[in-house]
């Protein structure tokens, strides 16, 4: 299992992934399920992957080595505009299910993988997709400015309460951390370290890139602020007064 967010907000992107991927209590490795391309001042893209590992790898490799779509052999170097990197990356999607799914079939598996594609292409707008095992799409709007894919109900509370376009970039950062811990501390199929992309909107380039730790300072003031922040607002509750 996995947790990735995406928030797109007024000022940029952030995107948050953990590493954890798992095959049974005693089987768990780490792997960095996130992917950027970018030519700085022309495009920012960041990819988050969940799901079977070899088929979000292959995913990911189709698309390195460039995919066939609309007749034409195409990486997310080439793609003209956003809409057409999801569409690119569904292609590879598809073309990995029609590799691998039979195989996977025949053993009992489904095809299981999702992705978030987020960032911004010279010339249009920022935007943020769901890319779905069946290699269609869906966006964030306004009216729900987060995409989740993975083990996403623990970090969806926080997000629906207070996430809104007009959240600042360095506040989306501590959602999108809030948002992980309360995954974190919920499902063990979830884990240390995280990996962090920021992309700022209009600059066409990732303004930042970092892995998270247990012990890294910012993350732990984070997590033991939101925690206290909690117990305080609890205690802080009228006392029912139907209670004797």
């Amino acid at each position: 299992m996995t947790y990735c967010v995406g928030l797109s907000v007024n000022e940029g992107i952030v995107m948050l992934s953990d590493t954890r991927t798992n095959a049974g209590l005693d089987n768990i490795s780490t792997f960095s399920k996130m992917f950027a391309v970018e030519q700085p001042g022309e495009r920012a893209l960041v990819l988050m992957t969940a799901g079977n590992l070899a088929i979000t790898q292959a995913v990911v490799n189709h698309l390195q080595a460039g995919v066939w779509h609309n007749g034409v052999q195409q990486r997310l170097t080439d793609v003209p505009d956003m809409v057409s990197a999801a569409q690119l990356v569904g292609a590879a999607v598809r073309l990995v299910a029609q590799q691998d799914g039979p195989a996977l079939g025949a053993q009992g598996l489904g095809f299981d993988c999702s992705l978030l594609l987020g960032g911004q292409i010279a010339g249009g707008p920022q935007r943020l997709f769901l890319i779905y095992s069946a290699g269609n799409f869906i966006e964030a709007t306004d009216d729900t400015p987060f995409l989740q894919i993975g083990e996403h109900k623990y970090g969806k509370p926080i997000l629906d309460r207070v996430l809104t376009p007009q959240t600042s970039l360095v506040m989306g950062v501590a959602l999108t951390l809030i948002s992980m811990d309360s995954t974190l501390r919920s499902n063990l199929s979830v884990g240390m370290p995280l990996d962090m992309a920021v992309i700022r909107t209009g600059e066409c380039a990732i303004a930042s890139r970092r892995r998270f730790t247990d012990d890294d300072p910012y993350y732990q003031t984070i997590r033991n602020g939101w925690s206290q922040a909690l117990r305080d607002a609890y205690l802080a509750l009228p006392r029912p007064d139907f209670i004797p």
